[in-house]
């Protein structure tokens, strides 16, 4: 199974929720996601959801100075993407749990 279908699917989803544990800059956010199994993730996706995200009006963005080079652009969640995350977090368990069940039926 093509792995970057998948991902496409939710990658909004996945950015919400490593900026629900903590607000983040566009690397750590992409660097976060690949500790945590997503290795495939391209930088540029990351970056543009971040963008689309942003304008949708679900996160907030600030800029911090770095020691190591550049200011970078922190984005957090606001009220808008923490609703957003809660929804698309049900959305998805409900998903899994129907596509658990399918695949269990299609061994038994």
């Amino acid at each position: 199974m093509d792995h970057s279908q998948l991902l496409k699917g939710v990658l909004d989803l996945a950015v919400l929720a490593v900026l629900n544990e903590r607000d983040g800059y566009g690397y750590d956010v992409v660097r976060r996601l690949r500790e945590a199994g997503l290795e495939e993730v391209g930088d540029a996706s990351v970056y543009g959801t971040l963008r689309r995200l942003f304008k949708a009006g679900a996160l907030t963005s600030y800029v911090v100075a770095s020691d190591e080079g550049p200011h970078r652009k922190y984005y957090g969640l606001n009220e808008v993407g923490r609703a957003m995350y809660a929804e698309s977090a049900k959305t998805w368990a409900s998903f899994s749990a129907t596509m658990a069940s399918l695949l269990k039926e299609g061994h038994a």
